[in-house]
């Protein structure tokens, strides 16, 4: 990737004051439109709440775990996640907006047409993590598993998948032109030929993606 690339994919960081109070989630129930702002969540587990558009702004989560949650719309500025666990719950048309997720656990997130911003996932397991019709804009993946993540007809301007693992990511009805996925993994990829156009991609991943296709590659003589 070139300079002028490379600048125009970079992620912009949360916003986060250097001192802020903690804050406790211990029996406290979540509703819809709550907001949250300038806390330190550590340590925590918020299980069983279902609300529509909560924000959180200006948030650390640190060692937090959720389970079995339900934030539709749910509206995040300036968060930080670090070694959380947000497997399996919905987060379905969420806005998120300079966000970072470090060494986390996304198994099976569902992003479903959310809309995302300068936002890093980093070192995160995402597996089956679901991006269907998502419109990300300045978004890096970095070494980050991805195997059978979900990006059907997703949006990808200026996002970056770098050192991840792509195997059997489904990216159907997906742009990939001007995408560069030639430092990631994969085996195979959910994508037609025209998907694929202008795709960057490396030598090796050229023949795997051949096999899938069909094609057969001939070496000739010399």
């Amino acid at each position: 990737m070139d300079k002028k690339n490379r600048k125009n994919a970079n992620v912009l960081r949360p916003n986060i004051p250097k001192a802020m109070e903690p804050f406790t989630f211990t029996d406290r129930n979540i509703y819809t439109e709550d907001v949250f702002q300038l806390r330190v969540i550590e340590n925590e587990v918020i299980e069983h709440q279902t609300a529509e558009k909560v924000c959180f702004d200006q948030i650390i989560f640190k060692n937090v775990t959720f389970d079995q949650i339900t934030f539709h719309k749910l509206e995040l500025t300036d968060v930080i996640f670090e070694k959380c666990d947000l497997s399996n719950i919905d987060l379905s048309d969420a806005i998120m907006h300079r966000v970072e997720m470090n060494d986390c656990k996304i198994l099976g997130l569902n992003l479903l047409g959310s809309t995302l911003r300068n936002v890093l996932f980093h070192n995160c397991y995402a597996d089956f993590a679901t991006f269907r019709f998502a419109n990300c804009k300045q978004v890096k993946f970095e070494n980050t598993s991805l195997c059978n993540a979900d990006f059907y007809r997703s949006e990808l301007m200026k996002v970056e998948l770098c050192e991840s693992n792509l195997d059997q990511a489904q990216m159907s009805g997906t742009k990939l032109a001007g995408i560069d996925v030639s430092s990631c993994r994969f085996d195979g990829l959910g994508a037609t030929l025209e998907d694929l156009q202008g795709c960057i991609i490396s030598p090796e991943q050229a023949v795997v993606l051949s096999r899938t296709f069909g094609l057969i590659i001939k070496e000739i003589e010399t």
